[in-house]
């Protein structure tokens, strides 16, 4: 069974770029691995104007950045996981998940999407900028 992957980029604010939500069969991934004030990705490194993203799965597998705690990830460590395509499968796996001020850290499982809707969810995000000229 696949999971299903919706992408969300938050406005900028008075302080921070626009930050990319990654809901995985609903669940927002950022927030259940950086605690409440973590921050998602930056919209403009997910989603660079002229080349392709970095979580396209294409090519050798590589480990891409998907937010951070609110204390940065300099501090506690980074949400990342490696993307990787498996013929038509897109897969997240071997994830690095920040430590949380309690101690903790957040497991997560390997997530395998359906490539043709993963590629389609990608697409649609960055066939509209909207938060390149806002703030």
């Amino acid at each position: 069974m696949f999971e299903r992957l919706e992408i969300k980029v938050l406005p900028p604010g008075p302080r921070l770029a626009a930050e990319v939500r990654f809901l995985v069969d609903g669940e927002d991934v950022v927030a259940e691995a950086t605690g409440p004030g973590g921050f998602g990705a930056y919209a403009g490194r997910l989603f660079p104007p002229h080349a392709p993203s970095p979580l396209a799965a294409t090519g050798p597998p590589r480990r891409v950045e998907l937010g951070e705690p609110e204390c940065t990830g300099g501090c506690c460590g980074h949400l990342s996981a490696v993307v990787q395509r498996i013929g038509g499968v897109v897969r997240w796996s071997d994830w690095e998940v920040p430590q949380l001020r309690d101690g903790t850290r957040g497991r997560f499982p390997e997530f395998d999407f359906e490539a043709e809707p993963y590629d389609a969810e990608l697409a649609r995000t960055a066939a509209d900028p909207w938060w390149r000229y806002r703030g």
